[in-house]
């Protein structure tokens, strides 16, 4: 249930951009908003069963890179404070994609724009329950990434890139 509440952003995405234009922007939008609910409904659950029984778990995946000195594995650790956060994170990522429903509903590259917001949240999750700071690395760089990708969205358009 852990891990489904981590990776279902990054399922909504694969699903996303596998299908756009096969499914459109309807589509898009269902599965997108969808998988964040479902997400938040699960970091509440998480919230009810670690949280406010004051316990830790540690999901390790696998050995990530096997060092000399040390193994960095690749786990997800769901302790309080990472409860908390996940509440609030998948909470605002679950009201922004509701927001912008209606506020992107005439885009024409709408599906690309909700896998890139589906793809934030599912790094946002990853820099919050990392195990160790290299996975937090990769969670901190796939958030600028996808921020990036986020803000450069309309590349195209003159007024968009204007700068006065």
């Amino acid at each position: 249930m852990y891990l489904l509440l981590i990776f279902l952003p990054l399922i909504g995405t694969r699903i996303i951009r596998l299908s756009g234009r096969l499914i459109g922007n309807l589509g898009a939008t269902l599965i997108a908003t969808v998988s964040i609910i479902r997400s938040c409904i699960r970091s509440r659950i998480a919230f009810n069963e670690i949280a406010l029984n004051q316990s830790r778990i540690l999901l390790r995946i696998g050995q990530w890179i096997p060092l000399e000195a040390t193994t960095v594995y690749w786990g997800f650790l769901f302790d309080t404070l990472t409860c908390v956060r996940l509440i609030v994170v998948t909470l605002i990522s679950t009201l922004v994609h509701i927001y912008s429903i209606e506020y992107r509903a005439y885009d024409p590259h709408l599906p690309r724009f909700r896998a890139y917001l589906s793809f934030f949240t599912f790094f946002r999750l990853i820099l919050i329950t990392a195990e160790n700071l290299v996975q937090r690395f990769v969670g901190w760089e796939g958030v600028g990434l996808c921020s990036y990708l986020l803000i450069n969205f309309w590349f195209g358009r003159l007024q968009a890139n204007n700068q006065q």
